[in-house]
């Protein structure tokens, strides 16, 4: 080759923590999603059949490790899908047995965001009945308890790993060109540090060249497509022996949603919450589709679920993970 981009993004990191990572479920990937969706599907299923209450509530319990984004989401996803769905699919179950506890190490939710993120989530998270636990760290998962580092523990059959990433390996980097995370260092120009014609992109190069982000870019989609908008535009400057543009992150913002209706949105210069900001989670999700059919028919899907709180398909598509709990 002339040149070698690598733009293979992250991986989750469980910390060293081996049980963690053969226990728990994580959700980086579409396949991991599904299963995700279908492994809940099941604990519903055999908690409606149980007739043990301890046991019940062992399955009913819900720890989700990570107060980012994605542990933020799935913990208001999955309070309603409780109020919405699991009342009404599942009326053997006593849902005043179940509990979803959302735990991180840090002092406070979404904690990249802006404080009136932070307050929106964690307000909006309790009033779905979540159990938020902020400052404590999981340390181990044994014999389906979750193990916190202050002592407690929380009997459950789900433990849902958000709670951070490490950059793929990729084997043949030198061990120089790579920094915090396992992210590999790049130059202004994203080149590998060390290398002449391999570069890296997104999530798993950390770049220290720009002013504005002096202890390296936010893991975001918006920065890996800057990245390789800018690197495209490089490599043809490099064929015709042109002068090279250092890469500026133009940051546009952040947002997450919290529940339906609700969602918290950080722009450069103010940040807002409540329904203007979930209309412009959902504006923003639409426009990256393709084609205008596709656009009409998210648009359509979700005002049917919207309005009936009903997602209709819920079949079971994958057996049971063994995990050898």
């Amino acid at each position: 080759y002339d040149y070698l981009v690598l733009a293979l993004g992250t991986e989750t990191n469980y910390f060293g923590m081996e049980n963690v990572k053969k226990c728990s479920l994580s959700m980086k990937t579409i396949d991991e999603a599904l299963y995700l969706r279908n492994y809940m599907l099941l604990t519903l299923e055999e908690a409606a059949r149980n007739k043990d209450i301890k046991k019940a509530q062992k399955l009913q319990n819900i720890v989700i490790a990570g107060g980012g984004p994605t542990g933020v989401e799935l913990a208001g996803m999955i309070a309603e899908m409780g109020s919405y769905i699991a009342e009404k699919e599942y009326p053997e179950i006593k849902l005043s047995l179940s509990n979803i506890y959302l735990i991180d190490a840090l002092p406070a939710l979404l904690s990249p965001m802006s404080k009136t993120a932070q307050e929106a989530a964690h307000e909006r998270l309790t009033k779905l009945g979540v159990k938020i636990i902020l400052n404590v760290a999981v340390k181990d998962y044994v014999d389906q308890q979750v193990i916190l580092a202050d002592g407690r523990s929380i009997e459950t059959e789900t433990l849902i790993w958000t709670s951070g990433v490490i950059g793929r390996e990729v084997p043949g980097i030198p061990a120089e060109s790579l920094g915090k995370g396992r992210r590999i260092l790049v130059d202004a120009y994203n080149k590998v540090q060390g290398t002449k014609n391999i570069y890296a992109l997104g999530d798993i190069a950390l770049q220290f060249t720009d002013k504005n982000f002096p202890k390296g870019h936010p893991q975001l989609a918006q920065v890996a497509i800057q990245h390789a908008v800018n690197l495209g535009k490089n490599l043809k400057r490099l064929e015709d022996d042109k002068v090279l543009v250092p890469f500026s992150y133009n940051n546009k913002g952040s947002m997450a949603i919290i529940s339906k209706f609700n969602a918290v949105v950080d722009l450069p210069k103010f940040s807002y919450k409540g329904f203007i900001a979930w209309l412009t989670w959902l504006f923003i999700h639409i426009i990256p589709l393709i084609t205008f059919r596709s656009k009409a028919r998210l648009a359509f899907n979700w005002l049917r679920l919207f309005i009936t709180n009903n997602p209709s398909i819920r079949l079971i598509l994958r057996p049971k993970k063994d995990t050898g709990q």
